[in-house]
């Protein structure tokens, strides 16, 4: 009997490697099969046709929060494959476990409340409930295990606004479709166009509006070492998204005038808050990297002469469009690259200096953004020569952080 192969540690690591690049395919798959399911009840539910304008007429308020969450990432652009991930999950996952959890509840309102009150109970008690959590799930999941993509509140708001949008993509397409099913195309009284008009003209930041408290509470679980906030302010951000969509789904219930005063007195308010929350957290991040470029010019990693341009966003897209007309698409997307990698390699800098990653973790993820900064340079010159434009001296990414005592010494040291 043969024993099996003694695999060399590189080669295991190679393994390891390729089992952890297929399961994310895997995922992706898993969502796209789950948001195709959805579809099919919806076509079971109001029809072919109805689905069709439905899935069509909620392409135009996605497009528009779409559009928005870009512009939100521009500075630190996430990972397109998470992206994804986390539209498919809003699209397919979330609402396929809000719809099968919120069935099985149905009767529960009946029991609580009795039959009249079954239709408030049911619109702003169970349905916020489920669906701001089913929507949390993908973030909190990946924070917790993909916490490196997280560097402040942009990136929360935007990973939930994602799985928000994708969301309600989804519902959007039963509303849409149910009301072609029941009016036709209708007026601003019925039918399509009335629901389009609430929707899709007055409200299609309503479900990324809820669920970016999640991420706003995710992004600043990010900025503490203290255990219990790191629970509290995720969880109090997903309180605070159910609340806010309880109220939204019982303004609609009220109707006319009490429907009007919930949106302009409350909805607006918060939203324009957020919007400046996302705006002033974008430029602190702009303020952060611009701190830590002459360390990574230091140590090697960047040249003199791309310091300013990369401490702007004007700075990097002119540098885009310059690359973009002289060497073609794919230097500029090497460029691309090559910006995000500085950002990332700033965050991670800012993170050592304030304590809030261990040595070990800095270290691996340093050699990757490393090397990902080599590759992505090499490439948009053509030669795996071109990054010997300095030699690295990795001394001077670390000794930033040897005048930060570790945690607790400093107190010790004062006793």
């Amino acid at each position: 009997m043969s024993t099996p192969a003694d695999l060399s540690g590189a080669r295991r690591l190679q393994i390891q490697k390729q089992a952890l690049a297929v399961w994310p395919v895997v995922g992706l798959i898993v969502l796209g099969v789950v948001g195709l399911i959805m579809v099919s009840v919806a076509t079971a539910r109001v029809g072919v046709a109805a689905t069709v304008i439905g899935a069509v007429a909620a392409l135009v308020p996605v497009g528009v929060v779409f559009a928005a969450i870009v512009w939100m990432d521009r500075w630190e652009p996430e990972p397109p494959m998470l992206l994804l991930g986390a539209f498919l999950w809003g699209a397919g996952g979330a609402t396929a476990t809000s719809l099968l959890l919120n069935d099985a509840v149905t009767g529960l309102g009946d029991l609580l409340v009795g039959a009249d009150g079954q239709a408030f109970f049911a619109q702003a008690v169970v349905a916020p409930l489920l669906e701001e959590t089913a929507k949390a799930l993908f973030v909190v999941a990946l924070w917790v295990w993909r916490r490196n993509e997280f560097n402040g509140l942009v990136d929360g708001i935007v990973y939930a606004a994602l799985t928000a949008a994708g969301f309600a993509f989804t519902e959007n397409i039963f509303y849409f479709g149910r009301a072609f099913a029941e009016g036709g195309l209708g007026d601003v009284s019925g039918g399509v166009v009335a629901v389009f008009i609430l929707r899709g003209v007055l409200a299609p930041f309503s479900h990324p509006l809820f669920s970016s408290m999640i991420g706003i509470g995710i992004g600043f679980a990010t900025r503490t070492r203290r255990p219990a906030l790191r629970v509290a302010y995720p969880l109090g951000g997903l309180l605070l998204a159910i609340l806010l969509h309880a109220v939204w789904n019982g303004s609609t219930l009220l109707g006319g005038v009490g429907f009007l005063n919930v949106y302009f007195l409350i909805m607006v308010p918060i939203f324009v808050g957020t919007w400046f929350l996302v705006a002033w957290q974008r430029r602190r991040e702009q303020s952060i990297v611009a701190q830590q470029l002459p360390i990574l010019q230091r140590a090697g990693l960047i040249v003199s002469s791309e310091v300013e341009m990369l401490a702007s966003l004007q700075g990097r897209q002119g540098w885009l469009r310059k690359v973009r007309r002289s060497a073609g698409p794919e230097a500029a997307k090497a460029v691309q690259d090559y910006q995000v990698a500085v950002t990332e390699l700033a965050f991670l800098q800012h993170r050592a200096a304030e304590g809030r990653t261990t040595s070990a973790v800095r270290r691996a993820r340093r050699e990757r953004l490393i090397e990902d900064l080599k590759a992505a340079r090499r490439s948009a010159a053509g030669s795996r020569d071109a990054f010997q434009t300095a030699r690295v001296k990795i001394d001077e990414l670390t000794q930033v952080n040897l005048r930060r005592p570790p945690d607790g010494e400093a107190g010790h040291r004062h006793r």
